[in-house]
């Protein structure tokens, strides 16, 4: 055929192959969001779902699949948040659950984990069983007994902030995760705290940026509640 014929049949072919990228681009983003809902997409034996980054890609939208529950919310339950670090360099939901049931919990004891990209994915949220369950986490590390645990939304990062910094998506999800909570349960920013603020320990670690943090908080409408 001539030349015309040739140049429409490859305009054609690529407005083909951007219909069908486009497709396909489509069906995998419906695929990760199936498998946030299915706890069987979890690699931890206790249950629990991982979100990915590529969730979070709407602002807060890409954490609100953390309210979906397998028990009802409760709304009126949680009052404060607390962050820790796991102590470890790398982690998974899997390992560190195995961790806890040997210290005798019955899985994995925190509601959330946020990975660092050494066993889980930079910046992948972690939500556990504790969680879709709506209980209380387990009992931290160094507590005084007149800190109750009820209520409180435990977010560990993994990772030992006495040794190194935590990655910048693992800090920018962690924002998003906090200020997701906060806004969801009225949480004021006076009860975001940090393990070492209740407990007689160094988590999350001396080089968790404690001011840079507060004001990622700030930009993303966290303040102090009534």
């Amino acid at each position: 055929m001539s030349g015309p014929y040739v140049i429409s049949r490859s305009r054609r072919t690529a407005r083909t192959k951007i219909v069908w990228g486009v497709l396909g681009v489509g069906m995998m983003l419906g695929v990760a969001a199936l498998s946030v809902l299915d706890p069987s997409a979890s690699g931890s034996r206790g249950g629990g779902v991982t979100l990915s980054p590529l969730m979070s890609t709407g602002g807060l939208s890409g954490v609100e699949a953390v309210f979906q529950t397998q028990s009802e919310l409760d709304t009126e339950h949680w009052n404060s948040i607390v962050i820790v670090h796991s102590g470890s360099s790398k982690g998974t939901p899997a390992s560190i659950e195995s961790t806890h049931r040997a210290a005798g919990y019955d899985g994995l004891g925190f509601h959330f984990l946020i990975g660092n990209g050494t066993g889980m994915g930079d910046g992948n949220i972690h939500v556990g069983q504790r969680w879709l369950d709506q209980r209380d986490g387990a009992d931290l590390a160094g507590t005084a007994a007149e800190v109750p645990s009820s209520g409180m939304i435990e977010i560990c990062l993994v990772g030992d902030g006495n040794r190194k910094s935590f990655s910048d998506e693992q800090l920018h999800r962690l924002a998003q995760l906090v200020a997701a909570l906060s806004e969801k349960f009225s949480i004021s920013s006076e009860r975001i705290l940090l393990h070492k603020d209740i407990a007689g320990t160094t988590s999350p670690g001396q080089y968790f940026p404690r001011t840079a943090f507060e004001q990622r908080l700030v930009s993303l409408g966290v303040g102090a509640r009534p």
